[in-house]
């Protein structure tokens, strides 16, 4: 049950449910999913008090405290200044908008960026963009800007930046700690396919502090890569990425892809410590370059997270022990060759995402005036029952979504 707090924001005066005590009311309010929040703010004074964050400050609290809090799911369809976030309820086909990101005059194109919820914040780290006062202009620079979203105020607030500039980098909470991990990374930009810088450089966000720490660099430069943590043992890994470049006949830029991981054991406190490599994951003849990757935090209860790739219509896990990527399973809905999946993490299950009209163009060819709009054909995929379940929404954004370039991540409100 809510405690009696629950309603303490609102004027004992004003009732939110005829009828019924305030305390009861609250409950039920609490557990309306968070995508309706918006929709029913404006249905009387005292549901607007009670269902807006800043006026009730106890409410995004005692829905994790209670166990009503949903986890949703975030889009960045390309910069947060240009294009607002949304997210997404996937038990109740729900979507919220999220204000958009305070712009930068200089700046524009921000992509490559990490998007971590941790807490009441929504995280927007670094990225790649094209700067004005750079020269040439057409050339895309990486940048070191970190910023959040207060779900309790409704507020986008600039942090301290980052050290060191990066875009496409690896990036993880600590669990139990109020710090976030990045390393490695670059200038990429989506816009081109290749050339952009490389770095090694580690920093750690103290939430807290709002203060940067720079950590032992990685072993070699590395960027697109993908960060986690082993709570069990307290390590912090970096996977996959591209590293050193080289050129055919010294012309055409190719990527030198990492075959391996690198690990650096947590010290208490948070603490970097020294790493170490774990070797190639790869058997004779396996693909080198790494697909999307997401994590399934605490799998198997033991603080261990379970390590899954998309690789074109293949889900592949990773298994520690032997250090090699195995085949899991295989997305049952195949799209097209010219378009894109989009993998994330919700509740433990493994979410594929794509637009409805790369599947089925006959459906497309039918309903010529929904193309601006669009819907996204989910393909649910659940590790532990190894089954697969299916949903389809209408995407609530304007064009088509490019999964290359869009940003993924969970929310739990």
């Amino acid at each position: 049950m809510a405690s009696s707090s629950s309603s303490s924001s609102v004027d004992e005066t004003q009732t939110l449910i005829p009828g019924l005590p305030n305390d009861v009311a609250s409950l039920i309010l609490y557990l309306i999913p968070y995508c309706y929040h918006a929709r029913l703010r404006p249905t009387c004074r005292s549901w607007r008090v009670f269902l807006t964050p800043s006026s009730n400050k106890s409410l995004l609290v005692l829905r994790r405290r209670n166990r009503t809090a949903s986890t949703l799911l975030c889009i960045f369809p390309q910069d947060p200044s240009i294009s607002s976030p949304f997210l997404f309820d996937p038990h109740n086909l729900a979507w919220s908008s999220l204000p958009t990101a305070p712009p930068d005059p200089h700046s524009y194109g921000l992509c490559n960026f990490a998007a971590i919820s941790l807490g009441p914040h929504l995280y927007v780290l670094g990225g790649s963009l094209f700067d004005t006062r750079s020269f040439p202009i057409d050339r895309p620079t990486a940048s070191s800007s970190a910023s959040r979203f207060d779900f309790v105020t409704g507020l986008w607030e600039l942090l301290s930046p980052m050290a060191h500039a990066r875009g496409s980098f690896a990036c993880a909470a600590v669990p139990g700690s109020e710090a976030i991990m990045v390393a490695g990374g670059g200038s990429r930009h989506c816009v081109f396919a290749a050339a952009g810088s490389r770095i090694s450089s580690v920093e750690r966000y103290d939430v807290e502090r709002d203060q940067w720490v720079e950590l032992d660099r990685l072993p070699g430069l590395r960027a697109g890569c993908v960060g986690f943590v082993v709570e069990e043992r307290m390590e912090f890994w970096v996977m996959g990425g591209y590293g050193e470049e080289r050129t055919i006949d010294g012309v055409l830029p190719v990527d030198e892809y990492c075959r391996d991981a690198v690990v650096m054991e947590m010290r208490s406190g948070g603490d970097g410590g020294k790493w170490r490599a774990v070797g190639d994951m790869w058997g004779d003849r396996e693909r080198e370059r790494v697909g999307k990757i997401v994590v399934v935090e605490d799998e198997e209860g033991r603080g261990r997270p379970g390590v899954f790739m998309l690789e074109g219509h293949h889900i592949l896990r990773y298994d520690m022990a032997s250090n090699r990527w195995r085949k899991e399973s295989q997305v049952p809905k195949q799209a097209p060759h010219n378009s894109s999946f989009g993998f994330v993490v919700l509740d433990g299950e493994l979410h594929v995402m794509t637009l409805l009209s790369a599947v089925d163009s006959t459906e497309t060819r039918r309903k010529r005036h929904q193309k601006r709009a669009g819907k996204l054909y989910i393909q649910i995929y659940h590790p532990k029952k190894k089954t697969w379940r299916f949903l389809t929404t209408k995407s609530p954004f304007p064009r088509p979504l490019d999964f290359n370039a869009a940003v993924l991540c969970s929310v739990r409100l």
